[in-house]
């Protein structure tokens, strides 16, 4: 009988479980408020994004869609400030749901831009959680690069005075490398690890699951940041790692001779697909 080990951390996080709430308590209110629209994705998992839409909240497509005391949910990843006025100048109703973890990110920047720091954010530099972030320090006046890989480092050569955060969802270990790197050629360096509990919590999961077990499951969102992380950091340690959506991905094959398998999940996963997925793997291997 094979086992199937599900890690004790996958699934939701607190700020994506928040911006969900925040959203189906919108819902529940539709016919008074009217119109309810997202500013994108409100979470990275494109299933329970269809879940919310199939409820009522529309995902905004066009800005003539935005009338007066529309209701304007903001993703979980924040928006930049200046496209918040824009929407308040429209006479919209905003209900943030930015994670208040993103939120810190914002606030660490400015804190180190007023500092006389010369910014570096560790992230995505196409994700919306570091245009948001961006458009804090853009605000503030401050200079900064995003680093993404190692050859962006060299954007940094030459600052003598370094302030350093972290995409919440970024990987420790290569947040840890851009630390060690850049503290080599700066005289100053000030490190503010904004890289959030729940994102570690996971990645541990995976580096304690993963070596024990013959087979790891991923799930999430194919544009979770984190859970392509989860992914590739299980990927590193067992090469029989698959990252999937749903359980409609999943393929018999995989579990060939398998005794052990790990399952974990993003931050952007809610439980339903989480159950879903390791019901599937036992009818496979029934």
């Amino acid at each position: 009988m094979m086992e199937i080990l599900v890690a004790e951390h996958a699934g939701f996080c607190f700020g994506v479980r928040r911006a969900i709430n925040i959203a189906e308590d919108a819902l529940k209110n539709l016919e008074k408020a009217g119109s309810i629209y997202s500013i994108g994705p409100l979470i990275h998992n494109p299933q329970e994004v269809k879940r919310l839409q199939e409820k009522g909240l529309a995902l905004l497509e066009r800005e003539e869609d935005l009338k007066e005391n529309t209701t304007v949910v903001v993703r979980s990843h924040g928006i930049p400030p200046q496209r918040e006025r824009e929407l308040l100048s429209k006479g919209v109703r905003i209900l943030d749901a930015t994670c208040p973890f993103v939120k810190a990110v914002h606030d660490a920047v400015v804190k180190l831009s007023k500092e006389g720091y010369f910014v570096v954010l560790v992230g995505e530099k196409n994700h919306p959680e570091v245009i948001g972030t961006l458009g804090y320090l853009q605000e503030c006046g401050g200079k900064g690069v995003v680093v993404e890989s190692k050859e962006d480092i060299k954007g940094v050569l030459g600052k003598e005075r370094v302030g350093i955060v972290a995409q919440t969802t970024q990987n420790e270990q290569f947040f840890k490398e851009v630390v060690g790197e850049i503290a080599l050629w700066s005289k100053e360096v000030k490190v503010i690890n904004t890289i959030c509990n729940a994102t570690s919590e996971r990645q541990e999961d995976v580096y304690k699951l993963a070596p024990v077990v013959d087979v790891m499951i991923i799930i999430g969102g194919k544009n979770s940041g984190n859970t392509r992380r989860l992914y590739e950091i299980s990927k590193s340690i067992n090469p029989r790692s698959y990252h999937i959506e749903t359980p409609d991905e999943l393929k018999r094959e995989w579990f060939e001779g398998a005794k052990k398998v790990g399952v974990t999940a993003g931050a952007s996963t809610p439980d339903w697909i989480i159950e879903e997925v390791v019901d599937s793997i036992r009818r496979i291997n029934s």
